[in-house]
């Protein structure tokens, strides 16, 4: 199973993934945890790193910013670190170019396009056995 952390400030998206990706969850394909500030991310991440193989991250968010959060993940959390995809609702080259530079996997706008990210959750490798 890959278990997915979505770090957004914005509390509906978590009932917009779950029932767009409702039947991945059923079938245990995928897992989806919240955190709802870069924080409490990182408390998560501590606690669970080796769990975690795909990040999801908005970037603009109160506190620690999704930008901030992708530079503390890609050199903090090194063996191996999860895949960080950052979101944004400001498509923009400056935010792009920051989040490519800062080490991000990937990049998504809002509205999120769910079918795309469902192609690209697929193409990710992921051990079916973690810690075994």
């Amino acid at each position: 199973m890959m278990k997915i952390l979505v770090v957004d400030d914005e509390r509906d998206m978590e009932a917009l993934f779950e029932q767009r990706f409702r039947k991945e969850i059923r079938g245990h394909e995928m897992e989806f945890v919240f955190s709802y500030s870069g924080e409490e991310a990182l408390t998560f991440l501590e606690a669970h790193l080796s769990e975690v193989v795909l990040i999801l991250s908005d970037i603009n968010m109160p506190g620690i910013s999704g930008l901030d959060l992708l530079q503390r993940i890609k050199t903090r959390f090194v063996t191996p670190p999860p895949i960080v995809m950052m979101i944004t609702a400001y498509g923009d080259a400056e935010n792009y170019s920051q989040a490519m530079r800062l080490g991000a996997d990937d990049f998504l706008t809002k509205p999120l396009d769910f079918n795309l990210l469902k192609e690209k959750l697929k193409k990710i490798p992921h051990d079916e056995n973690p810690g075994s």
